[in-house]
């Protein structure tokens, strides 16, 4: 599993992250999404730890704190779920609407 961060300052880089989960344990992985239009940084990253203490530790002691000038958010990343391929729901073609 891996750990979310959110609220990042755009300046913040890959080393950056490491080196502050790095305190709390081994880190394997760590990823910033960028905007693919606009190739800046999204605002939020995701860090690969060694084992699930390790996570935790670095959750209870980041989640609320001031780093870079912003409030983190730090927490279990939740699985990502598809909503690709999908049309605005299950409305049918044409928007849900009755044509007749």
């Amino acid at each position: 599993m891996s750990v979310y961060v959110g609220n990042l300052s755009y300046d913040v880089t890959e080393d950056n992250l490491n080196a502050v989960f790095a305190e709390y344990g081994s880190v394997k992985r760590v990823q910033l999404p960028v905007d693919r239009d606009t190739g800046r940084l999204r605002g939020f990253g995701f860090v690969e730890m060694s084992s699930d203490a390790e996570e935790e530790a670095a959750i209870e002691a980041l989640d609320g704190a001031e780093w870079m000038g912003r409030d983190l958010k730090v927490n279990k990343a939740k699985p990502r779920e598809n909503n690709r391929g999908s049309f605005g729901g299950n409305r049918g073609g044409y928007g849900g609407r009755n044509r007749y």
